[in-house]
């Protein structure tokens, strides 16, 4: 039975490009989960090519690491806000975060967006200053941003370099006296978090899975709540980062199952896993269903490859549940496809993926958001309200009384030379959300 209090459950939360997933290598490395002949290339966590080239995370990634008797479970998380929902759940699987800030970028707009979010897990925050070798690096500059800007006590930020690996025993370290073991009770009804999940062509839907309370072992019948589908557990197993089979996953563990499911739209991320027969009495707080918020439309340039792209939009499906897509015609683009996404990020990785993986030619509309339209009652037809997708939809404007459309209220930092003001730095606007 696995001491819980050896347990460590950590995220990685940074601003792109502030060397994230080149310390979660380092750490990979350093703990002996990867020999220096295995790293055939940085960023291990970040295993598409896309995430790769633009040095960013796109999927949740979790690897289990050993260290001096402790088990540390790293999440690795997106950091762009159209993945937002997907961090805040991978945040509420853990117990801390390690706060990356570059030592010559300082503090940035998702730096900030992601620690309020661990913050409001109530989660213990190590802040590690990186990039400290570079020559326009300023660490106690970046200290006192901190401290003055997020209002984190940095007197003890861990200084490093993933690079160069300066400062990763130590990072170790921090996490193991910082960051508090998990809470979960073994003998109490399973409860898990579904985390995320991805399609492989030989496993079925693997899902990654926080255990919270119970036990989670092979050949166990399982229930989603939200979903109320009930599967059988066929494997059980962690990362490290290679995949390692386990007979069980216990309270405070994160690892992976695989139960013969098909499609991703199956496993919702945030949905409460628990024992068909034996259910817990309670979901976990915080899911929802994931809406796109972003719509465009997807045509081929040759009206031949119509029936390809239909397939390669499945395929992309099968692993990624969080973009919809329906027929549409066009008159002067002929037949194709409108897609929902998550955000504008989320629209051009998938665009790219089509063109790269599914060798497509692609013709995309403006992007527009879902625009709700309040209409007066007419001779036939009683007042109603409609969600406008597509400008071609657009009613007889005489019946229309009133048109909605998606604000958000956005807190805005800006540094005082930018602002032209040289205080109140930190203003909040409403600002539009069209595409």
């Amino acid at each position: 039975m696995k001491d819980i209090t050896k347990i460590r459950n950590f995220s990685i939360i940074a601003h792109i490009d502030h060397g994230k997933s080149t310390l979660a290598d380092r750490l990979i490395q350093r703990t002996g989960g990867l020999t220096e002949r295995e790293m055939t290339h940085g960023q291990i966590l970040d295993n598409m090519e896309i995430e790769q080239e633009r040095g960013i995370t796109i999927k949740a990634q979790t690897v289990r690491l050993e260290w001096n008797g402790y088990e540390l479970n790293l999440m690795d998380t997106p950091g762009h806000v159209d993945f937002a929902y997907e961090v805040s759940r991978s945040l509420a699987a853990c117990e801390g975060a390690l706060l990356v800030v570059d030592a010559a970028q300082g503090v940035e707009a998702q730096t900030l967006a992601n620690v309020y979010q661990s913050i409001e897990h109530d989660h213990e925050i190590v802040p590690v200053i990186n990039k400290i070798d570079l020559p326009a690096a300023d660490p106690e500059g970046v200290r006192q941003e901190i401290e003055e800007i997020i209002g984190l006590d940095a007197s003890e930020a861990v200084l490093a370099s993933a690079k160069s690996g300066i400062g990763i025993d130590e990072v170790l370290q921090a996490i193991i006296d910082k960051i508090p073991p998990p809470k979960g009770d073994r003998d109490a009804p399973l409860k898990a978090m579904l985390v995320d999940s991805w399609y492989d062509p030989y496993l079925g839907v693997v899902i990654l899975v926080r255990v919270m309370d119970g036990v989670l072992k092979k050949g166990q019948q399982i229930k989603f709540m939200a979903a109320g589908t009930t599967h059988l557990v066929d494997r059980v197993g962690c990362m490290r980062p290679k995949i390692e089979q386990l007979q069980e996953l216990a309270a405070g563990e994160i690892g992976f199952i695989t139960a013969q499911i098909k499609e991703v739209a199956e496993t919702r991320v945030g949905d409460t896993i628990t024992d068909a027969k034996r259910p817990t009495a309670q979901a976990l707080p915080g899911f929802k269903e994931v809406q796109p918020v972003v719509f465009c439309g997807l045509f081929p340039v040759d009206a031949a490859d119509f029936e390809k792209l239909r397939d390669s939009l499945y395929k992309l499906r099968l692993n990624d549940a969080s973009f919809s897509f329906e027929t549409e015609s066009s008159a002067a683009l002929g037949f194709g496809f409108r897609c929902g996404f998550l955000g504008l990020l989320h629209l051009e990785i998938i665009q790219e993926r089509l063109t790269r993986e599914y060798d497509l030619d692609l013709i995309t509309t403006a992007p527009s958001v879902v625009y709700k339209m309040h209409l007066t009652h007419s001779k036939n037809e009683a007042a109603q309200t409609i969600e406008l997708h597509n400008p071609a939809d657009m009613p007889d404007p005489n019946r229309i009384e009133s048109i909605e459309e998606p604000w958000i209220e956005a807190t805005i930092y800006t540094p005082t030379n930018i602002s032209g003001r040289s205080s109140n730095c930190v203003r909040t606007a409403a600002v539009s959300r069209r595409g």
